[in-house]
Formats: C-alpha cells, sequence, structure tokens
C-alpha cells in the first residue's frame, strides 16, 4: 500500500482504494459499479465516515461502468456526509458514468470536478 492508504477492498470487477489527502477522504473505485460490487464501495464509504472524515472525494477515472445500485451507493453516501456537516464531491467521471448521473438528474445533487485535483483544491465541497 502507497503511504497516506487507509485501505482497499477487491472483489473481481470493482477495486475500491481509500487514502487519506489533508481533511478528506479520497475513495477512488476502479471497475464496475454494479449490484454484485456496490457493497465493495458502500463499507469503505461507511467507514470513512465512522472515522470522522466528513468530506469524501471519489475518484471517478478509474470507475468503468455504474448502475442504478452504485448509484444509489453515492446518494447515501452523500446523505450520511451532509447530516454530519459534510458532503461528497465526485472527480474525473468518463463519459459513460457521467451520462447516468445526467440521465437520472444526479449530476445536480452532487459537485462534480472534472479532476481529482480540482476536486482537492476546492474546498466548498
Amino acid at each position: 500500500m502507497d503511504r497516506g492508504t487507509v485501505g482497499s477492498a477487491q472483489s473481481g470487477r470493482l477495486l475500491v482504494e481509500v487514502r487519506e489527502e489533508g481533511s478528506s477522504a479520497v475513495v477512488t473505485p476502479a471497475g464496475e459499479l454494479d449490484h454484485h460490487t456496490a457493497d465493495l464501495l458502500r463499507e469503505p464509504l461507511e467507514d470513512c465516515l465512522a472515522k470522522g472524515f466528513k468530506r469524501l472525494v471519489i475518484d471517478c477515472a478509474r470507475l468503468e461502468f455504474c448502475d442504478s445500485t452504485g448509484l444509489n451507493v453515492l446518494l447515501g453516501a452523500r446523505l450520511r456526509a451532509e447530516a454530519a456537516g459534510g458532503g461528497v464531491t465526485l472527480a474525473g467521471m468518463q463519459p459513460v458514468v457521467a451520462r447516468v448521473f445526467e440521465i437520472t438528474g444526479a449530476d445536480a445533487v452532487f459537485t462534480v470536478h472534472d479532476t481529482l485535483e480540482a476536486a482537492l483544491a476546492d474546498e466548498s465541497g
């Protein structure tokens, strides 16, 4: 694990890495986020919030697919983070993933940045 890595989970189609970046937890899912892999993302997100991280930055650059179950995991994390006085910011979405957010209107409830660097620089998220 790289320095600063909090943990990771893997199951074939989805790898989730978590690291601390300042006061934020950066969560990087890689692969396919769907009904079969959603818990692999849900659990690290819940762990980050339980550890006191109020701001979660989801680096979506390596996320290849996201269905409604995956979207619901992210929406649930956003609600819990906001209840704790924080939030969830998304970064680097691939067009196929961004399309799911556009179609459902979920892009209107998240702060979305083109890059991870821009998301981390935006302290309002």
